[in-house]
């Protein structure tokens, strides 16, 4: 086990990551401030309802003590060190109390890293949720049109592998897809190519509160952020007055910057993944799905 932290130490690192943490958000709030609405950058603050105090909040991850810091014995998932005034965030602590939530983060985290990526949807999944649909998530037009965007969908085999992307599909745009997919079976089906598995390590990453350093926290919402990007370049929506320069998926050349831009997502999103199981149960500590076969 490493030594504890010296308090000079872990205040200097929870410092520095308040400062980047204010840096990731400073235009949300501005914006928030002024009641302004984003259709790109909301969604990291209302579809991942977290607010930005949330992401300033640092933690060590599961099993690192922090010296001198008794207050934090107090705080959720935190439990007595090794020191006098010691704390150490508890993956144990937390595996009593939120038992089927573990079990759920472990199982989508270990599945979607077990199987090969696919990279072959092209970002269909949003043109799926305007299909033959007079009203739209998003109060800006398309670029095809009505028209032109169903016929985009008509033309492609929709190959989600997302639920929480494929329960947003409109009613004729659900039988299109490869595969119906549930709730209950979204941990056979998630793959590490999928934009929207990427971008959910910021969620696990929030929900296992204290286990995660607060530095991979952030780490994960940058990559969220990154891919919600790409997202929307390759959604249906013109968002040309926010900046937005589409990546037309509906062409040859579209669907080649698509995969590219996917592929690193995924590379980066394996190393988060992989980061994530480590921080919070360890390479040697034995888990219930360690030695499960999973299939794709």
């Amino acid at each position: 086990m490493d030594s504890p932290l010296t308090r000079a130490t872990w205040l200097e690192r929870e410092r520095t990551h308040q400062e980047r943490a204010d840096s990731l958000t400073a235009a949300h709030r501005d914006r928030a401030a002024r009641g302004e609405k984003h259709p790109v950058w909301d969604f990291l603050f209302t579809y991942y309802s977290y607010k930005p105090a949330q992401l300033r909040r640092w933690h060590p991850g599961a099993g690192v003590e922090l010296s001198d810091a008794s207050d934090r014995r107090s705080w959720r998932w935190y439990s007595p060190g090794t020191t006098a005034d010691g704390a150490v965030p508890d993956a144990a602590a937390f595996a009593r109390e939120k038992s089927d939530l573990a079990g759920l983060i472990e199982r989508m985290l270990r599945r979607t890293a077990s199987r090969p990526g696919q990279f072959g949807c092209f970002g269909l999944h949003e043109w799926a949720m305007v299909y033959r649909a007079d009203d739209h998530r998003h109060p800006v037009p398309l670029r095809l049109g009505q028209a032109g965007t169903d016929e985009v969908v008509e033309s492609h085999d929709l190959r989600c592998t997302h639920f929480d992307a494929f329960r947003f599909f409109t009613a004729d745009a659900v039988p299109r897809n490869r595969t119906a997919l549930t709730r209950d079976e979204q941990s056979l089906f998630e793959q590490p190519g999928c934009l929207h598995a990427g971008m959910d390590l910021y969620k696990w990453a929030v929900k296992l509160g204290p286990l995660v350093p607060g530095e991979l926290l952030l780490d994960a919402f940058e990559l969220a952020r990154d891919i919600r990007l790409l997202d929307m370049q390759a959604a249906p929506y013109d968002l040309a007055d926010w900046g937005v320069v589409p990546v037309p998926i509906e062409t040859a050349d579209g669907k080649a910057e698509y995969v590219r831009q996917q592929r690193g997502f995924a590379e980066r999103g394996a190393r988060l993944r992989g980061a994530l199981l480590h921080a919070w149960l360890g390479e040697s500590r034995p888990t219930a799905l360690a030695a499960e076969t999973v299939g794709a």
